[in-house]
Formats: C-alpha cells, sequence, structure tokens
C-alpha cells in the first residue's frame, strides 16, 4: 500500500554508484560482493542471510542497470554465481 512522503522524517535521494565508481577495473565479483560494496561494506562481509536477500535487491537492478558497463564471467561451477566486472577498453 503507497503511503504518504509526509510518514517520512526524511526523503533522500536515489542516487547509485556508477560501475566505474564502485568496481576495481581488475577484479571481478559476483552479485553478492556487488551488494556489499553498494552498501559500503567489504566484499567479503559476513551478512545474515536475510540481511544478504534485502541487498540483493538493490544488486540485481544495479547490474542490470549497468550490464553495458560490465563484462561476465561463467562460474566455477553450477551451483556456484557467475562473476561481473567493470568493461575496459581492452574488453570493449
Amino acid at each position: 500500500m503507497p503511503r504518504p512522503k509526509s510518514d517520512f522524517d526524511q526523503l533522500h535521494p536515489c542516487d547509485f554508484y556508477t560501475a566505474e565508481e564502485l568496481l576495481e577495473a581488475d577484479q571481478m565479483y559476483t552479485v553478492y560482493e556487488i551488494a556489499r560494496l553498494l552498501q559500503g561494506l567489504d566484499p567479503d562481509a559476513e551478512l545474515e542471510a536475510e540481511t544478504e536477500d534485502i541487498l540483493l535487491d538493490w544488486a540485481i537492478p544495479w547490474v542490470m542497470n549497468n550490464a553495458g558497463d560490465l563484462v561476465i564471467a561463467e562460474p566455477e561451477a553450477d551451483d556456484e554465481p557467475g562473476y561481473y566486472g567493470l568493461k575496459t577498453d581492452d574488453d570493449r
């Protein structure tokens, strides 16, 4: 159910990092690591499963929105996530 803006104490701009601002050009990341980075956390930070699920709700659309600036790599096994990295001039 929608809520009036007046119900909230404070409203924030909906600004997201660009791929270039978030990712190191020579590294590849899982969507779980990207989710942590989007929240200013270390990519290896330990999170409860429920928290990680919420962060993924932000990370998956971010990956889709920034797909043109990313490269992907297959996972090492079928039960592991794939990897995403910043597309560099060498990759274009």
